[in-house]
């Protein structure tokens, strides 16, 4: 596994995009209100990019279609947005990608729209949670895999689990480089594997379940939701390893 080591130059261009898809996010959390169609927030979300010299990663990106993946309820992550008009009660995931002069950054958050039922509440509070934990907790020299640990038993420990099939990702000249990031332990030994080094830039993005962590892909070929049916929520961040800790570049 060839994990890219990025200078401190690199990460100066890193943090160009990264800064535009945290305010791309701040956007789309302001902006979404009842009524508002899923295809209106994402145009809102395109225009600004544009409007800030990158363009949206996202789309064309293996062939999805839409400036930012847009999660409603059930759908934990990657939903295209479509003509669906936000109620009162939907929890929404917004992920997003920008490319600023052949450098990528990506991050998501998940948010409630009116009063939202508790569960909704907590889901959210898990994922964000659970991704703040992570970057707290991690060092130079620390495993992926034990960072993948530490995810799966933030989860646990909040009453969920985490999705599973899907992961974080390295980022930087491409929106997705090794290493592959689970939220979840793959293997009995923690202590193995590649390790964080100084210069990664890599993204932490936990994926919550209530009941099941099984991945289920609907007839549009994006959408993901658990096979349990229930609610989900999604939350990520972009970090640089600096100074031996997690430094996020994904915040406004």
């Amino acid at each position: 596994m060839a994990i890219n080591i990025k200078s401190s130059k690199d990460i100066a261009a890193l943090q160009i995009p990264n800064r535009i898809v945290a305010q791309s996010l701040e956007l789309a959390r302001k902006s979404a209100k009842e009524g508002m169609s899923l295809k209106e927030l994402d145009s809102l979300i395109e225009d600004f990019i544009l409007s800030c010299g990158a363009k949206p990663a996202f789309k064309g990106l293996y062939g999805f279609p839409c400036a930012a993946c847009i999660s409603v309820n059930e759908v934990i992550i990657h939903g295209i947005p479509t003509d669906y008009k936000l109620k009162s009660g939907d929890i929404v995931g917004v992920d997003v990608g920008a490319e600023y002069n052949g450098w990528f950054g990506d991050a998501a958050i998940t948010f409630g729209i009116g009063e939202v039922a508790t569960q909704d509440e907590q889901l959210i509070r898990c994922s964000k949670d659970t991704l703040y934990y992570a970057i707290d907790s991690i060092r130079v020299n620390m495993h992926f895999k034990e960072l993948s640990k530490l995810l799966q038993d933030c989860i646990i420990d909040h009453g969920f689990v985490p999705l599973k099939g899907f992961c974080g990702h390295g980022i930087g000249r491409t929106p997705h480089e090794e290493p592959e990031i689970p939220n979840f332990l793959e293997s009995p030994n923690p202590k193995q594997g590649p390790k964080i080094r100084e210069g990664m830039v890599f993204c932490i993005e936990p994926m919550i379940c209530q009941k099941s962590g099984e991945p289920k892909i609907l007839n549009d070929n994006w959408s993901v939701v658990s096979v349990d049916g229930l609610n989900g929520s999604h939350y990520e961040h972009t970090v640089a390893i600096v100074g031996g800790k997690a430094q996020i570049l994904t915040e406004v």
